[in-house]
C-alpha cells in the first residue's frame, strides 16, 4: 500500500512580527546613515541655539547701554556696529537653517529611492527577505513605517528648535515669516514635505530599479512639487487689500506678505504705481488728477494668514503623499504579486 505525502507551503509570519523584523533588518541595514543624519541634526541644532543664545545676549546688553541702533555718534559707534554686526549674522545663520529644512525632502527622497529600495531590486537582496516569510507588502510597510517614525520625530524637534531661534532676530535684520527658506522652515509643512520625499522616494525606487537613476527622479520630482506649490502660495488663501490715501504702504503692518501695489481711481479700478511717475511736482498733481487716482490699493497677507496658507499647503503635500504611497503598493502588486 502506497503512501501518500503531501507538502504545506510555508506559513507567513503573523503581521507584528513580519513588520518587527522589517524595521530591525532595516535600522540595522542603515545604521550609519541614521548616525550621520543623527549627527548633523544635532550639529544644527547646537549651531542654532548657539547663535540665538549669543543673539539674545548681545540684545540685552546693547539694550541696556544708552546708545540705540539711530544713534551713530562716535562714542556709540563701537557698539552699534556689534550689534548690527551679531544680528546680521544670526540673521545669515536662520536662512541657511531655512534652506537646509527645505532641501532635506529631496535628501530623504533621494535616499529611500536609492540605497533603501532601487539597490535591493538592483543586487536582488529583496528576494532574501521575501522568502523569510516577509511578504512584499510587509516589506514595503516596514520601509515606509520606520523612516515615517523617525522623520516624524527629528523633523518636528529642528521645527521647534527653528521657530524658537527665530524668535531671538532682531527688528534690524528681520527674518520674515513670508520668506521662502523661513515659511518652509516653520509650522507643520517640514514635516510634510518630508513625508513627501519618503513617499515618492518609495514610488520612485519601485518604478525604477537601478539606484542612481532613482535617485536622480525622485530628487527631480520632490522639487517639482515644491517649486510648483511654493510659485501658487499666495493664491492658497485670500487674500486682503488695503486701500488708503497717504501711501502705499499706509495701513498694511510691517510684518505683512505684500504682494501687489497701485494706485486707485475714484470708480474703483487699478491702476499702475508708476502711472505719473518721473514728473515734476505740478505735472504729476495734474496727471494724478486726469486719471482721478484718489490713493493706492495694497494685495497683502497679514501675519494672521501664517497658519492658514500653512495648513492648506501641508494639506495639498499630505494628500500627495498619500497618493504616492497608494500608488507604491499598487506598483508593487502588479510587478510582485
Amino acid at each position: 500500500m502506497s503512501t501518500i505525502t503531501t507538502t504545506t507551503p510555508p506559513r507567513s509570519a503573523p503581521s507584528g512580527l513580519a513588520l518587527r523584523a522589517g524595521a530591525r533588518v532595516l535600522l540595522r541595514q542603515h545604521r550609519a546613515a541614521l548616525q550621520i543624519a543623527g549627527a548633523l541634526a544635532l550639529a544644527g541644532i547646537v549651531v542654532l541655539v548657539g547663535f540665538a543664545l549669543r543673539a539674545a545676549q548681545v540684545a540685552d546688553t546693547f539694550a541696556a547701554d544708552p546708545c540705540s541702533a539711530a544713534n551713530v555718534g562716535l562714542e556709540c559707534s563701537q557698539p552699534v556696529r556689534n550689534y548690527l554686526d551679531s544680528m546680521s549674522q544670526f540673521s545669515t545663520v536662520l536662512g541657511y537653517g531655512g534652506l537646509a529644512l527645505i532641501v532635506l525632502p529631496g535628501l530623504i527622497a533621494a535616499f529611500v529611492a536609492g540605497p533603501m529600495i532601487a539597490r535591493e531590486f538592483e543586487s536582488g537582496t529583496y528576494r532574501v527577505s521575501w522568502t523569510q516569510s516577509v511578504s512584499p507588502a510587509h516589506w514595503l510597510v516596514a520601509k515606509l513605517a520606520v523612516p515615517a517614525v523617525v522623520l516624524l520625530a527629528g523633523v518636528s524637534v529642528l521645527t521647534a528648535v527653528y521657530a524658537w531661534s527665530r524668535s531671538q532676530s532682531s527688528t534690524e535684520y528681520p527674518v520674515n515669516w513670508y520668506e521662502r527658506p523661513v515659511f518652509g522652515a516653520l509650522g507643520t509643512m517640514p514635516v510634510a514635505y518630508a513625508l513627501l520625499g519618503l513617499a515618492l522616494g518609495a514610488l520612485t525606487g519601485l518604478l525604477i530599479h537601478r539606484t542612481v537613476p532613482a535617485m536622480a527622479v525622485a530628487v527631480l520630482a520632490t522639487g517639482a512639487v515644491a517649486v510648483t506649490l511654493t510659485t501658487v502660495r499666495s493664491a492658497l488663501w485670500p487674500l486682503r487689500t488695503a486701500i488708503n490715501t497717504a501711501s502705499a504702504g499706509n495701513g498694511v503692518d510691517a510684518d505683512s506678505w505684500v504682494l501687489g501695489t497701485g494706485r486707485i481711481t475714484a470708480d474703483g479700478s487699478r491702476l499702475p504705481m508708476e502711472t505719473c511717475w518721473q514728473r515734476p511736482h505740478a505735472e504729476e498733481v495734474r496727471c494724478l488728477a486726469d486719471h482721478h487716482v484718489t490713493g493706492f490699493w495694497v494685495d497683502h497677507h497679514p501675519a494672521s494668514h501664517f497658519w492658514p496658507l500653512q495648513l492648506v499647503e501641508t494639506g495639498i503635500v499630505l494628500v500627495l503623499a498619500a497618493a504616492a504611497v497608494a500608488l507604491a503598493f499598487r506598483v508593487l502588486r502588479r510587478r510582485h504579486a
